[in-house]
């Protein structure tokens, strides 16, 4: 029968014929594993995640600012684009893990400051330190307003010999720009432990909109 097949046309073959000789003559279809096919899609799906993880990672930087009561600071920071959180807390003391009670003695050193952590492709720490700088009185030593001991100095607390220097040459500028009568006394101190100030401090203004605040953002 094959030979014979061999001898004539597909087109000579009976209805029947064809479509039992197309069967024969179709090539097998390759079995797949549907196993094998979750295992590629699940590799593939998890390839993809992986590469999105990747894309939404941020180097981000931190930055450190006293100046008075940290209250009215954070709220003004929290706003400020390019910010992705801020804590409130204790630096620049000897104590370990004071508590506000303590530092308010004004016998630790610790001065009440925000640690920022920012995104600097969005905001640089120079202008976050323009923001610094218009948030409170740096004229004023040991004291904003109303808030008078060493934990309200003005300072900031530096991560890097280039945030140093940036800190120096912003407050140099902000020193000869005249819009203070009174010469800028920001310390400027290489950052060291920083500790988290009790749970009701932080965001206080967040929960507690008619809270003390003395800060207040000056125009540029």
């Amino acid at each position: 029968m094959a030979a014979t097949f061999a001898a004539i046309s597909f087109a000579q073959l009976s209805p029947k014929d064809r479509v039992d000789n197309a069967a024969t003559l179709t090539p097998a279809k390759p079995s797949v594993n549907p196993i094998t096919i979750m295992k590629d899609q699940s590799a593939t799906t998890a390839t993809t995640a992986l590469k999105q993880d990747s894309a939404k990672v941020v180097k981000t930087e931190t930055a450190t600012f006293a100046g008075g009561c940290f209250w009215g600071m954070q709220e003004i920071i929290r706003k400020i684009p390019g910010v992705i959180r801020s804590q409130v807390g204790y630096t620049g003391g000897k104590a370990d893990q004071p508590s506000y009670q303590l530092v308010c003695t004004g016998g630790t050193g610790h001065a009440e400051a925000v640690e920022i952590t920012f995104d600097p492709s969005v905001i640089t720490y120079e202008k976050l330190l323009g923001y610094f700088f218009r948030m409170h009185d740096p004229t004023t030593l040991n004291r904003q307003h109303n808030d008078v001991g060493t934990q309200y100095r003005s300072a900031i607390f530096y991560h890097s010999d280039t945030q140093k220097q940036t800190a120096e040459a912003v407050k140099a500028r902000v020193n000869k720009s005249g819009k203070w009568k009174q010469p800028v006394v920001t310390e400027i101190t290489k950052a060291g432990p920083f500790w988290s100030a009790e749970g009701y401090h932080q965001d206080y203004l967040q929960k507690n909109p008619f809270g003390y605040n003395c800060h207040v953002l000056q125009p540029e």
